[in-house]
């Protein structure tokens, strides 16, 4: 069943071409990730189906009478309402029963008004959809219903308006990021949701994750182009992957061909034939083919950065609180080089106020952070650039250096840096205004790294970046030889970059877990259903405990960290030797990939070595 056909949209601004004649339908039981650079369209495309925005040409046409909701980055609300109201002023006929029998129940003197309300909740099934909304406001932490909307946080007001999207059950669902301002808790019960629920889906995410286990179709919009794809991420990715090697043969096929025609059109009489004059016509085809170019350009900085000393970042005894709500509680610890932190933890339980105190730009109540003379942070926070007006893009980053040096004594400008973040030259020159929320993101982490940062802090650095970046971030942060503390409720990037996890369970607490993201998960589904204040006392005790493990608690999660690793690295360096059968490769390229392939490789070894040792522990 057909619910939304759109055919030949196009989208212009200005002398600037987003898409043309772009056409695709959306039908019932459908759960379409739409996939593509920042800055190629795609919230305009939402904009266009919720009729925000309207195209130049085309049309947009959907099913009669069919229940269509959309959850946008910025919703509206009327802010003189509480969450409740806010829930029960939806045109949904089962909401309007709920909200007249509350009202009833304030009025217990009117027995015919309570009893008319009552035979209506029963008549419409309506007590098991009050429980339903309920609890999905309890799972996006909007407890309080009489909480006015004037007061609710940006992240609170999206969570909002999610919840209003799935209580009233639509037919279609469209979400533009829908795990931005959600824990990992939250995205974990929503990604449930659609598992069980009929909901027909059309969305834009970066969460790689998310699009694996939500998702049965991709639509890619790749170079003005829509190419679809019948499955989940990883099908998209096997895929994608083919058809791009596909077009590059094509593509050399076209240039030899275009060499050959070339040199019969230079070495035509003037006098020419029908059938010459139809080969001449081909020509301009032909050229087009032969001189398509993909813009997949990958970050490589071989960064020279400032040399870490032995004293590099240390806690001794920190304590922070803010009325109430214990952040830190006498918390130590010693950063040693090279560290890879990934920070987990319900919304409001410090993150973002541990990162304060440890950059120092927020003290703590007691104890003291000693910071090494040679630590240089990078700092990505959430709050992004602040935009000058009529500021360019160039101008932007100047404002932070000029140039950063790499190895061999060589340095990158700042427009080398942008250029390699896919700014072009032309771009550069833009008004900072003009860009897309990932394009600006992109800038911010420009501004960060021109700097050259020994000790990276990045707080929601996923947020609005569209996946091509997201690859090339994580790329970036694989190489680089300082420590690295990442923030982010993104699993994939989590699980791909860290090594170990600060758990902030609440009230101060905070466990330095050996392992990433997946591995985290793994070992708390694994753990029985105990109470909270016994958990953390009970849990080495176990281990130690447990005769038949000949390993320490610690070791025992190491070798469940390096399995996942090793698992990860593998498709890595199958991925990289992939690469090697890439048409018209130089001798420079060659090379490159030659040491990174050789890296990996050692990479690999080292981690199958202290696999081998860790197994052997268990033998003996």
């Amino acid at each position: 069943m057909n619910y939304l056909t759109v055919e030949n949209i196009s989208k212009s601004y200005g002398e600037r071409t987003l898409f043309e004649n772009i056409s695709f339908s959306i039908h019932k039981d459908q759960k379409i990730a739409f996939v593509a650079k920042n800055g190629t369209g795609k919230t305009s495309i939402l904009n266009i189906l919720s009729g925000e925005d309207s195209a130049d040409s085309g049309q947009i046409i959907f099913r009669k009478d069919i229940k269509v909701a959309f959850l946008s980055q910025d919703p509206k609300f009327d802010d003189t309402l509480t969450i409740e109201a806010t829930i029960l002023a939806s045109d949904n006929p089962v909401l309007k029963v709920i909200s007249n029998y509350e009202k009833a129940l304030l009025k217990p003197d009117d027995t015919e008004a309570y009893q008319a309300a009552f035979d209506a909740m029963e008549h419409h099934q309506a007590w098991d959809f009050e429980t339903l909304y309920k609890q999905i406001l309890f799972k996006l932490k909007l407890e309080d219903l009489n909480k006015k909307i004037s007061t609710l946080s940006g992240g609170q007001k999206k969570r909002l308006a999610l919840a209003n999207a799935l209580i009233n059950k639509p037919d279609l669902l469209v979400l533009d990021e829908p795990t931005n301002h959600l824990d990992l808790e939250m995205i974990e019960w929503l990604e449930a949701f659609f598992a069980k629920e009929n909901i027909t889906l059309f969305m834009v995410t970066h969460d790689r994750y998310f699009l694996e286990r939500v998702c049965n179709e991709i639509i890619e919009l790749d170079q003005g182009q829509l190419y679809s794809y019948k499955g989940n991420y990883s099908y998209y990715l096997d895929k994608r992957d083919a058809r791009i090697e596909r077009e590059a043969v094509e593509t050399g096929k076209a240039k030899q061909l275009f060499k050959k025609e070339l040199d019969w059109m230079r070495r035509q009489p003037k006098a020419r034939t029908t059938k010459s004059k139809s080969r001449i016509d081909d020509f301009a085809d032909i050229k087009h083919r032969a001189h398509q170019r993909r813009q997949d350009h990958e970050v490589q900085l071989e960064l020279n950065m400032e040399r870490l000393g032995s004293k590099i970042l240390e806690f001794h005894k920190v304590s922070k609180r803010y009325e109430d709500k214990v952040i830190l509680n006498s918390f130590d610890y010693t950063f040693k080089k090279g560290e890879r932190v990934g920070i987990i933890g319900k919304n409001g339980t410090g993150k973002t106020s541990f990162l304060n105190i440890l950059t120092q730009t927020a003290p703590p109540d007691s104890g003291k952070v000693v910071k090494g003379d040679t630590v240089k942070f990078g700092y990505y926070t959430q709050n992004g650039i602040n935009i000058k007006p009529e500021q360019k893009v160039i101008d932007v980053i100047k404002a932070f250096g000029d140039y950063i040096p790499l190895k061999k004594g060589r340095q990158i400008s700042a427009q080398q840096l942008l250029e390699r973040f896919l700014f072009t030259r032309k771009k550069q020159y833009d008004f900072v205004e003009k860009l897309s929320g990932g394009e600006r993101k992109r800038l911010y982490l420009c501004t960060v790294l021109i700097q050259n940062p020994n000790f990276l802090i990045l707080d929601e650095p996923t947020n609005d970046l569209d996946i091509v970046t997201l690859n090339v971030l994580e790329s970036f942060l694989l190489d680089f030889p300082g420590c690295v503390i990442v923030v982010t409720h993104d699993r994939y990037f989590m699980d791909k970059v860290i090594d170990h996890l600060f758990v902030f369970k609440g009230d101060g607490v905070i466990e330095d877990f050996p392992g990433n993201y997946t591995d985290y998960r793994v070992y708390e589904d694994s753990q029985p259903v105990i109470s909270k204040t016994t958990e953390d006392k009970k849990e080495k005790s176990t281990w130690k405990e447990n005769k038949a493990s000949k390993l320490s608690f610690n070791e025992e999660k190491e070798l469940r960290n390096i399995e996942s690793k090793l698992n990860a690295l593998a498709y890595d360096k199958k991925a990289l030797e992939q690469k090697f059968n890439t048409p018209d490769l130089s001798q420079d390229e060659i090379n490159k990939l030659s040491e990174t392939l050789q890296e990996l490789i050692q990479t690999i070894t080292t981690k199958e070595e202290r696999w081998f040792e860790l197994s052997a522990k268990l033998e003996d």
